[in-house]
């Protein structure tokens, strides 16, 4: 007998389903697995006085967004484009966003 359409497709979303249920197993695992070597890195980045990961390397305010400036995005000129595909994927820095609202 052969399966309809429907059929085929509720199949398809059932295992999508377990696998995304999976994935969020796999992640919990995982996370409570490396909590002890986060731990250790966080101590050492502490003790060293290291800053946050560099997300971005084209731009030196998307390298690390808790330490941008309020104007180096317009650097260039205040009213220029962004020019660096990084600058539009991230976001405002959050200890910047309630400066420009006084």
């Amino acid at each position: 007998m052969e399966m309809r359409k429907s059929q085929t497709f509720l199949l398809f979303l059932a295992a999508c389903c377990v696998l995304v249920a999976l994935m969020y197993a796999h992640a919990g695992w995982r996370q409570r697995a490396d909590a002890a070597e986060l731990e250790t890195r966080a101590r050492v980045a502490g003790y060293h006085g290291l800053t946050d990961l560099c997300l971005f390397t084209d731009a030196r305010y998307t390298r690390n967004p808790s330490m941008a400036d309020f104007n180096t995005a317009f650097q260039d000129s205040p009213l220029s484009l962004e020019h660096f595909p990084s600058g539009s994927v991230l976001g405002i820095p959050p200890h910047l966003k309630h400066r420009g609202a006084k």
